[in-house]
């Protein structure tokens, strides 16, 4: 049996390939090709099996019809679900996605980088670990369309989507204040990357006369290092009465570390944490989170590259707002 070609799937609808490729593409809809046509494409195509020649295809326009995506850490969920949603727009595009993840290091990012340049993808989009940009800076000029989500660098112009993480962590902190808390232990992530100093900027705002630098201890985004960090601040007997971690791994660490001492919370230490998870309302105390949107920030990263894909300008630093879900991890002093 001969193998179906658009030319062929082309003349039995009494339709020109081109229109059969943009729907089979995923480009019907920006081509404006009705939803009843795009209907009949598809169903040919898959009664004849059709199965389109990449390699060919990608050779011939000296594109692959591939994206890449690097994130710093595809087991904490948050991650987890940026990439669930890029990977769900890029399909409705008819691209496929190589996902890699670095890990939080810097060298395993650029290794990455390498071998999806390697791979002639279309275009990448980076969840970049955030300690240095000096390997981002080539795609400054645009030559390869690339997509920063969720930490990026002020200092490149190139297309980006993040949180608004000093609002986050403001209210995040003020939330606190309210309850009565003035000693508030900040567990870090990263010291460099944009998205803590923004963090650390936040929480300083809020409490002004009340800060002190040496509640704020950590050393990257981990479980591990909000364990250590925890526990630094318990055997140095640090006087707080509740800990603000700065994302959702960084938090675990802690009520890990809080409960090998034997401490109850909200009872004695209060704890509320940068990014919403899926067990957070689960947990024995359900945490109080700041809840990022990054179902959307997946979502706009895609577009944000298919757009540069389709020659047109993306946006550039755009922040989304941040929401504070109240559980019941806070204790109220003055209650």
């Amino acid at each position: 049996m001969t193998k179906p070609t658009l030319k062929s799937i082309a003349e039995q609808l009494d339709l020109t390939p081109t229109t059969i490729s943009r729907v089979l593409s995923g480009k019907g809809d920006q081509y404006r090709i009705s939803q009843q046509t795009q209907k009949r494409i598809r169903e040919l195509a898959e009664r004849l099996n059709y199965s389109p020649d990449h390699i060919a295809r990608g050779l011939r326009l000296k594109k692959t019809s591939t994206i890449a995506l690097i994130v710093p850490d595809i087991a904490n969920p948050y991650f987890a679900t940026i990439a669930h949603h890029i990977t769900a727009e890029a399909r409705k595009r008819g691209h496929s996605v190589l996902l890699s993840d670095s890990q939080e290091n810097t060298q395993q990012e650029i290794d990455a980088i390498k071998v999806m340049e390697s791979r002639n993808v279309d275009g990448m989009i980076i969840c970049p670990v955030g300690d240095s940009s000096t390997h981002l800076e080539k795609f400054v000029d645009g030559s390869k369309p690339v997509v920063l989500a969720d930490r990026y660098y002020k200092e490149l112009n190139i297309p980006s989507v993040s949180s608004d993480n000093t609002s986050g962590a403001r209210e995040a902190t003020e939330y606190l204040l309210d309850h009565g808390h003035r000693r508030i232990a900040c567990l870090q992530g990263l010291p460099k990357s944009l998205p803590n100093q923004d963090r650390i900027a936040g929480y300083r705002e809020a409490l002004q006369e009340h800060f002190d630098e040496q509640l704020i201890v950590g050393d990257n985004f981990s479980k591990q290092s909000g364990y250590v960090a925890a526990r630094t601040l318990l055997r140095a007997e640090a006087k707080f009465t509740a800990i603000f971690a700065l994302n959702n791994q960084i938090a675990l660490g802690a009520l890990q570390a809080l409960a090998e001492e034997g401490l109850g919370i909200p009872e004695d230490v209060s704890i509320i944490t940068f990014d919403d998870f899926p067990y957070a309302e689960y947990l024995a105390t359900p945490m109080t989170t700041v809840k990022q949107r990054n179902e959307e920030m997946g979502q706009i990263a895609a577009q944000m590259l298919f757009s540069q894909l389709d020659s047109q300008k993306a946006s550039q630093g755009l922040l989304l707002p941040t929401q504070l879900i109240e559980r019941a991890s806070v204790r109220h002093l003055n209650a």
